[in-house]
């Protein structure tokens, strides 16, 4: 009974493939591809991001970097995406768990001059070679909170609801966490600023009573206004910031010491320190975590201040904001907050990916609807697209699991087409360390797929909708980037299609550069030829004398191996 429920299943699904394919070429209009500029500029390279770590990437990476600098420009990465080098609350943080955001490995703290990722020096080293290599530089930040004081410090508290931070649970009373920050190694150097208990909206330790808690700062009561006395017009209630996201009730609060953005003084220093990055240590942009925990118009003025300092070097600054929400009116909703330049992680689309590529049949999927209620739907121009990071590598609090096969798929979907910014992820093409070790993603060909797109992804796009496990795309090319590629996958079984690359390339033979598919294609008079996949496969076609095709020896598993 099961094999013919399966068998009926199969036959009906080959039905619904068979509805829903593209018109056939004898109905089709073959698609314009654009005429040559007037003004024939030069396309621009396509741009192409690189998460440049993983959670358990080893120490020393700065080095590690530098020396890949050449051979990831090469290949077709235009930015690094570095982790929060700030000195963390140990020598093994990653930086996440912040301690001095000044500190980028320069002063003796936390039991360490250098943080994980290296030295000062190191980092100024890594710096200068990406810009040798127009490899722009994007600074992982985290302004949602600190760790670790050098002190404690009594102040007065409620502990507040885990499910809804609006609730508080306990009277006021006094706790002693560590959130006294005096910085003993690095001193008043490039900021004066000791922070004590003011500067900060919540905490997680209570070391009086040995607990673990979120607990809300609240104003002493000696300092509340009495009944029916004067109020200083400039006295704010300590509470949660408003302008956040609303889960848990106020989603202020996320971990650690929570920085109250209420307060001038932390305001004033943690925007000097944005345009002190900037300005001297030369970062080309940022990228902020955990934005939907900071408040939203704190966040959208030092943006702006962020943006003026490199102004003032006449060069443009670089923003995306980390909203892990698979809600895209959520990501939106903070977007339109903030400016219009500002990126944001498309992870509706990571989410889709995820559904697809784990479908246990394929009558639950539909490869069409990838994009549907994503950022690339809404905002193609400042979606950043990503298949894996450190947030979403196995073991990590969003793993986010990806099927094997489809990774390449996703990949193509990323590099190859018109819409989004793709945020290549180092594990994916050096592998991974820790408890979920992994060898490269992709069978090794990555680096084939973002040197696709470096010389190929190029001009106006057709795509062909063949069936709900079958897609495919054409890139035209441009006046001075003229081949274009062609795109088809299959999450189901092999797939083929006719399709259009223009009259201008009949007789051109074109070959997959991933090596998938074996097949040679002629361009026929009427500039169409018919493509091919594996299953569960996806196939990237170049013309096979195009320029750049010998660039691909280049692409050797053997030249990603982390050291």
């Amino acid at each position: 009974m099961a094999s013919w429920l399966r068998s009926k299943a199969q036959r009906f699904e080959g039905f619904l493939d068979g509805r829903t394919k593209s018109p056939t070429n004898e109905t089709a209009t073959a698609p314009a591809v654009k005429a040559a500029s007037e003004t024939n500029r030069p396309t621009p390279q396509n741009s192409t991001l690189l998460q440049a770590f993983e959670w358990h990437t080893p120490g020393g990476h700065w080095s590690r970097l530098a020396n890949t600098v050449s051979t990831l420009s090469d290949v077709g990465i235009t930015a690094f995406w570095l982790p929060p080098g700030c000195k963390a609350n140990d020598p093994h943080g990653n930086g996440y768990d912040c301690y001095d955001l000044w500190d980028l490995g320069e002063f003796d703290q936390k039991w360490t001059r250098a943080t994980k990722w290296g030295s000062r020096e190191e980092l100024d080293e890594l710096i200068a070679k990406a810009k040798s290599s127009d490899v722009l530089i994007i600074w992982d930040t985290v302004l949602n909170h600190k760790t670790a004081g050098d002190a404690k410090e009594e102040c007065w508290a409620v502990e507040v609801d885990r499910q809804d931070r609006t609730v508080e649970q306990t009277a006021p009373r006094k706790i002693e966490p560590w959130i006294h920050f005096n910085f003993p190694g690095r001193g008043d150097h490039y900021s004066s600023l000791k922070w004590h208990w003011q500067h900060f909206s919540g905490t997680d330790w209570d070391q009086r009573s040995q607990k673990n808690a979120i607990y809300k700062i609240v104003d002493p009561p000696e300092s509340l206004p009495r009944p029916g006395a004067a109020v200083d017009p400039n006295w704010r209630k300590k509470d949660w910031a408003t302008d956040v996201d609303d889960s848990n009730g106020n989603n202020d609060y996320l971990m650690f010491s929570n920085i109250d953005y209420s307060n001038a003084e932390v305001r004033e220093d943690v925007q000097k320190w944005g345009e002190w990055m900037v300005s001297e240590v030369g970062v080309d942009g940022f990228r902020l975590d955990a934005v939907p925990h900071i408040s939203w118009m704190f966040t959208r003025g030092w943006i702006r201040i962020a943006k003026e300092a490199a102004k003032r070097q006449n060069r443009e600054l670089f923003i995306m904001g980390e909203f892990y929400n698979s809600n895209v009116n959520k990501i939106l909703q903070w977007m339109d907050r903030m400016d219009s330049g500002v990126y944001a992680y498309d992870i509706p689309l990571l989410s889709n990916f995820a559904k697809v590529s784990m479908a246990k049949n394929k009558l639950d999927v539909d490869l069409r609807k990838v994009f549907k209620n994503t950022l690339i739907q809404h905002r193609p121009s400042n979606a950043v697209t990503l298949v894996t990071s450190h947030d979403t590598q196995p073991g990590q609090a969003v793993d986010t699991p990806i099927a094997p096969y489809f990774k390449t798929l996703a990949y193509a979907i990323m590099l190859l087409r018109r819409e989004g910014l793709p945020c290549v992820f180092w594990g994916d093409l050096y592998g991974t360390k820790g408890p979920h070790t992994s060898s490269a993603a992709c069978e090794g060909k990555l680096p084939a797929l973002v040197l696709g797109r470096k010389l190929f992804a190029y001009g106006e796009q057709t795509d062909y909708l063949q069936s709900r496990t079958s897609i495919g795309w054409v890139r035209h090319g441009t006046w001075d980037r003229a081949d274009g590629c062609v795109v088809i996958m299959s999450i189901g079984g092999a797939a083929k299609n006719s399709m259009f690359v223009g009259p201008t390339k009949a007789g051109q033979v074109w070959t997959d550069i991933l090596g998938n598919c074996g097949d040679a294609i002629t361009i026929d008079d009427r500039g169409y030829g018919i493509f091919r996949c594996a299953d569960k496969s996806v196939a990237v076609y170049v013309r096979k004398e195009a320029p750049g095709r010998a660039d691909f020896g280049a692409c050797h598993p053997a030249k990603f191996t982390m050291q």
